[in-house]
């Protein structure tokens, strides 16, 4: 393995290790995200769990329960993005073709093009890749990539929703400015 391939690996696990280790900051931010983003965006009059709007009106039940589905829809994708850069995860079982076909399949279900903003990553692994890196130097390394890069693809998310915000790509977004907080 060249040592771009395990900069990029290590970079995935060390996002992983954040975000586990930082999975109840991530709900306290998404619950909070999700409050402002709805009331800012004007998405119907739901609120949370608080128990009126700003204009002083009671929220309804069928408000909670639509806000409650859209703060756990959030939760389990912060899980999904776990599992994504989990460095035993499904993502290293498959052999490579395959691979690039679950990657392909993904960039078509996606509602967001982030082939942009990983062609950027890797070139900024490409860059920053050393012979022989010790533990420490690509930890480093690693660290300076998820300054500058933040987490892949939460640019992708974060500007495709900005552009064109909707309630049915709202979790994403307020998954990936969550996570964007934490990292960074």
């Amino acid at each position: 393995m060249n040592e771009a391939n395990l900069l990029l690996k290590a970079y995935y696990e060390a996002l992983y290790e954040q975000l586990d280790a930082n999975k109840e900051l991530l709900a306290t931010k998404i619950e909070k995200l999700l409050k402002e983003e709805i009331l800012n965006r004007g998405f119907g009059s739901f609120v949370g769990s608080t128990p009126s709007t700003s204009s002083g009106q009671a929220s309804s039940p069928q408000d909670e329960e639509k806000y409650t589905a859209y703060r756990d829809a959030c939760l389990a994708f912060v899980d999904e993005r776990l599992e994504t850069y989990n460095p035993v995860g499904i993502q290293y079982t498959f052999d490579r073709i395959r691979a690039q076909e679950a990657v392909e399949l993904e960039l078509q279900l996606n509602w967001y093009d982030s082939r942009a903003e990983f062609e950027a990553l890797v070139k900024a692994v490409r860059t920053k890749a050393q012979a022989g890196m010790t533990e420490e130097r690509m930890r480093s390394l690693v660290e300076e990539l998820i300054k500058e890069a933040g987490a892949f693809p939460d640019g992708s998310i974060i500007s495709a929703y900005e552009a064109k915000p909707t309630l049915g790509k709202l979790p994403d977004y307020i998954v990936a400015r969550a996570i964007e907080e934490t990292v960074r």
